[in-house]
């Protein structure tokens, strides 16, 4: 906990923001840092971090406060949209041009302007954004009256930059420019600390939404969900405590709320098997005597997750030598729950 200027104490989290491990409290430290001063700034990290977040944290403690804060999925457009959405356009540069139109970065006067996944940008695009940050100027498309702006600009990207200039596809002095105050966001996997804090928000966020009582969350859910990798990061843990809340018919969330793959059981997904695919493993089961002809869709599905699940199993207790402690956290379970596997599956002779 700092002190502002007023003596009054103040949060190092960000609004909007749930976190208080090392990772995150260096972003909080440099964002509120940077905040202040008219820097272009940086923001790296992989999808679902909470790039957005810090920018708009950005603005709202900047002297631009005041002004508008306009965001741009630089992803999300072709080139020729993109270039009118930034720029704008007059009447008639181009087919559908049926009156002028302001662009984001003349919306964003006094403010800031977010350009999210600006390795998305094309090399025509660059050169216009360059001479924006060089002389904060440009024209619209169709347009030779030059229009000057004055607003901070933060980029967000979630690919490495220096190898996007390797590849060609970016452009290495607009990198130099935008990486003025470079902002790393950590992947979720890589803050295990934050997850509890971040289950417990949530589980309240949709408990509220949905009517619910706050459910409660014991030890070896979050352990679960520690151990698990989150390629999704935020996005993808909030999307299953939602699940989750929603789904929860008791008091608790438990294990069994949260799908197979965060669980460190991962099924076979039937319906991404090729032509034919299907047919052959049923075949391939029957010959085994693992199931029946005739053995309804719900029961094939049951039986090859459970073939998977004995497998996975089996590789993982060989490769902790049997220790049932070591598999478990591994597999993400807690041990009665791997307790309980070993003898529906007879693994009794791999396990210690």
């Amino acid at each position: 906990m700092s002190t502002g200027g007023n003596g009054k104490s103040v949060s190092p989290v960000l609004e909007g923001m749930i976190g208080s491990g090392t990772a995150m409290t260096d972003v909080y430290r440099l964002t509120r840092q940077v905040a202040a001063t008219s820097a272009t700034v940086l923001l790296m990290g992989e999808t679902g971090t909470g790039k957005e977040l810090v920018a708009r944290a950005l603005h709202e403690l900047s002297p631009r406060a005041s002004g508008p804060f306009i965001r741009v999925n630089c992803g999300a457009l072709s080139e020729s949209l993109l270039e009118s959405e930034l720029f704008g356009h007059v009447k008639g540069a181009f087919t559908s041009a049926h009156e002028n139109r302001t662009g984001r970065f003349e919306a964003a006067h006094g403010g800031t302007i977010f350009l999210d996944e600006i390795n998305s940008m094309s090399y025509t695009l660059q050169v216009k954004l360059l001479r924006v940050l060089q002389e904060q100027e440009f024209e619209r498309v169709g347009d030779t009256k030059t229009v000057r702006v004055d607003c901070r600009i933060v980029a967000a990207t979630n690919r490495d930059l220096l190898d996007e200039i390797d590849a060609d596809r970016f452009r290495e002095d607009l990198y130099y420019r935008l990486n003025v105050v470079p902002i790393y966001l950590p992947p979720l996997r890589d803050r295990s600390e934050d997850i509890e804090s971040l289950v417990i928000f949530f589980a309240k966020k949709y408990a509220a939404a949905n009517g619910r009582p706050i459910p409660r969350i014991p030890s070896d859910v979050i352990s679960m969900l520690q151990a698990y990798s989150w390629p999704g990061n935020v996005r993808e843990l909030q999307n299953y405590i939602e699940r989750a809340t929603v789904l929860c018919t008791s008091e608790t969330l438990t294990m069994d709320l949260f799908p197979p793959h965060v669980r460190g059981l991962a099924p076979v997904r039937i319906s991404r098997a090729k032509s034919g695919g299907i047919q052959k493993m049923c075949s391939e089961l029957v010959t085994l005597g693992l199931m029946e002809a005739g053995d309804d869709a719900q029961d094939i599905h049951e039986k090859i997750v459970s073939l998977v699940e004995k497998e996975v199993l089996l590789q993982v207790l060989r490769t902790c030598q049997g220790t049932q402690t070591k598999a478990a956290v591994r597999l993400g379970i807690n041990r009665n729950t791997l307790h309980k596997k070993i003898e529906d599956y007879s693994l009794q002779s791999e396990a210690r």
